[in-house]
C-alpha cells in the first residue's frame, strides 16, 4: 500500500473521495479500496501506461504562445471522481432550469426585451455588451432555443454543495476529453469497474446528434449535419474531429460550404453540392460570415446569416447567443429563473460583485487581496486575478483596471474548491478540481453524466484551466454497487 493514503489530509476543504476522519466515502469505497492496494511501482506502471495510451490515442490540445502553438499531450490523472447518483440527479435538474431560463433571457433579449423594460435586468448591461448582436434582432430559433450546447462550470465548496462558476454558451469545449478520459480509465484500470454501476458517458455524440438533428428546418429521417472548425490549429480541433466521426457528420471548414441565391448552404463534395441542414459551429460567430461580421474572415460563409435567418438551416449554438456569456450578465441568472420561469433556482450562483456599481466597486477595490476578479468576456483563465496568490504589483495593476473600466470586470469570493486524491511525485495528494458538465437543449434537454472534472496540479493552486497547466480526472456517477 502507498504509504500516502494513510497520510492523506485536505484539510478544511471537502474532499470527493475521502471524509475528515480520513475514511472512503460510500460512493468511493470500493474504488479507494483498490487503489490503496496498489504500491507505487504498480500505481507508477498504470499511470505510465495512461500516458502511452493517451499518445497512442492522440489525445491532445494546443496551447497559444508568443512563440507559436504548442501541441500538448493531454494532463490525466488516473485516480477518478466519485459521485452518487442521488447527488447528481438533483445538480442535473438544476443545470436544466438554469439552461432553459437562460434561453429564455436570449430569446427575449433580441425580441420583445420584456426583462430590460421591467428592470429586472438593467439595459445598458445587455445592449452595451460586445456579445450582443443586434444583427440578430427579430430571430427566434426553433423551440427559442439558441444555446443548444452549454458548458456550465461547477466548483463544490466547503459546505459539500454545488455552486455555479460561470455559464459558457458561446462554443463551449472540453466534451471529447471526457469521453477519452473514461476510456484511458477503463484502459489502465479495468479493476476498478468490476464492483460499480457506473452511469455511461460515451453516448455522448449520439446525444449530440439527436439534438442536432431536431433542429432541422427540413423534416427528413437524417438530416444533413456538419461541425464546421476553423482549421487543424484551432486548439480544439481534436474535438472537432472526434464529435464529428462519433456524430458521422462531416467535418468542413468554411471553404467547404456556399450559400445559393435561394438561402440554402450546400456542402461542396465530390459527387456534386449537398444540402447542409444543420451547422454545428465551432468558430466564433466574428469570422462566421464576411458580409455580416468581419469582412477580412477567410474561416467563415458568406451568406450564412441570410440563411439562417431565412429559415434555410440550423445553427448551433446559435449567433448570439453569447449575449448571455457574460460575468456581468452571469449575475443576473437568478433573477431570470424567477422572471422566466417562476420558480426559485435549484443551484446557487456563486456570489458576484458588479465593478460597474459604485458599492460593489469600493468593496472589491478594499479587499483585493481576498477576492478572484475577472475580466467579462475572457475564457480558458486568461486574465484572472486570485487576490490571496497574487503580489501587491499584481493587486495595484487590477485596481487600475478596474477604475479605468468598471463593466468590465466582476470580483467574487475566493471559494474553498473541493480537492479529490490525484496521483503526483509518486504519492497521493489533495488537489482543487471542478467540474464542467454539458448541458443539451432542443426539442428535449440532457445533462451529461458527470462531465469533465479540471484538476490544478499545481499545490495549493485554484487555477484549473488546461491551457494554464492543470489537468483532468474521469468522473464517475455512480448508481451503487452491481
Amino acid at each position: 500500500m502507498n504509504k500516502s493514503w494513510k497520510s492523506y489530509q485536505s484539510g478544511d476543504f471537502f474532499d470527493e473521495l475521502i471524509t475528515p476522519k480520513g475514511q472512503p466515502r460510500v460512493a468511493a469505497r470500493q474504488a479507494v479500496k483498490l487503489l490503496q492496494s496498489l504500491p507505487a511501482e504498480e500505481m507508477n506502471a498504470r499511470r505510465a501506461a495512461a500516458e502511452l495510451a493517451i499518445k497512442e490515442m492522440g489525445i491532445s490540445f494546443t496551447v497559444y504562445t508568443e512563440g507559436g502553438n504548442i501541441d500538448r499531450a493531454w494532463p490525466f490523472d488516473i485516480i477518478p471522481r466519485v459521485i452518487p447518483a442521488k447527488d447528481w440527479a438533483a445538480v442535473s435538474t438544476g443545470l436544466i432550469q438554469r439552461s432553459r431560463a437562460l434561453n429564455c433571457f436570449i430569446d427575449d433579449i433580441y425580441n420583445a426585451q420584456s426583462i430590460l423594460k421591467d428592470g429586472v435586468v438593467p439595459a445598458e448591461i445587455v445592449l452595451d455588451s460586445p456579445n450582443y448582436r443586434p444583427e440578430c434582432a427579430g430571430i427566434s430559433p426553433r423551440y427559442g432555443v439558441w444555446a443548444h450546447i452549454c458548458g456550465s462550470d461547477l466548483v463544490r465548496a466547503a459546505d459539500g454543495r454545488f455552486y455555479v462558476l460561470e455559464d459558457n454558451l458561446r462554443v463551449p469545449s472540453g466534451v471529447s476529453y471526457m469521453v477519452e478520459n473514461r476510456e484511458i480509465t477503463k484502459r489502465v484500470l479495468p479493476e476498478l469497474f468490476e464492483n460499480y454501476s457506473i452511469l455511461p458517458v460515451d453516448d455522448y455524440p449520439s446525444r449530440l446528434y439527436k439534438t442536432l438533428a431536431s433542429l432541422s428546418p427540413r423534416d427528413i429521417k437524417r438530416p444533413c449535419v456538419v461541425v464546421l472548425t476553423p482549421g487543424i490549429y484551432n486548439s480544439a480541433y481534436f474535438e472537432h474531429a472526434f464529435l464529428a466521426q462519433g456524430m458521422g457528420a462531416e467535418l468542413v471548414e468554411g471553404s467547404d460550404l456556399f450559400v445559393d441565391d435561394s438561402d440554402t448552404v450546400y456542402m461542396r463534395t465530390v459527387d456534386g453540392p449537398v444540402h447542409v441542414d444543420v451547422i454545428y459551429r465551432r468558430i466564433d460567430e466574428d469570422f462566421m460570415d464576411p458580409e455580416v461580421f468581419r469582412e477580412d474572415s477567410t474561416l467563415g460563409v458568406p451568406g450564412l446569416m441570410r440563411a439562417w435567418k431565412a429559415g434555410k438551416v440550423a445553427i448551433a449554438n446559435a449567433p448570439g447567443a453569447g449575449v448571455a456569456d457574460d460575468k456581468v450578465v452571469y449575475a443576473y441568472v437568478p433573477d431570470m429563473i424567477r422572471y422566466y420561469l417562476k420558480e426559485e433556482p435549484l443551484i446557487e450562483s456563486v456570489p458576484t460583485y458588479l465593478c460597474m456599481r459604485k458599492d460593489d466597486r469600493d468593496y472589491v477595490l478594499k479587499n483585493l487581496k481576498d477576492l478572484v476578479v475577472k475580466p467579462a468576456n475572457e475564457s480558458g483563465g486568461y486574465g484572472i486575478m486570485v487576490g490571496p496568490h497574487s503580489t501587491k504589483a499584481v493587486h495595484r495593476k487590477f485596481a487600475k483596471l478596474i477604475k479605468e473600466n468598471p463593466r468590465n470586470y466582476i470580483a467574487q469570493p475566493t471559494l474553498s474548491l473541493s480537492t479529490a486524491p490525484t496521483y503526483i511525485d509518486d504519492s497521493v495528494q489533495p488537489r482543487h478540481l471542478d467540474l464542467r458538465p454539458f448541458i443539451l437543449q432542443g426539442k428535449d434537454s440532457w445533462v451529461t453524466p458527470g462531465g469533465l472534472t479540471r484538476v490544478a496540479l499545481v499545490k495549493g493552486s485554484l487555477v484549473v484551466n488546461s491551457s494554464q497547466g492543470g489537468g483532468s480526472k474521469d468522473t464517475w456517477i455512480v448508481e451503487g454497487k452491481k
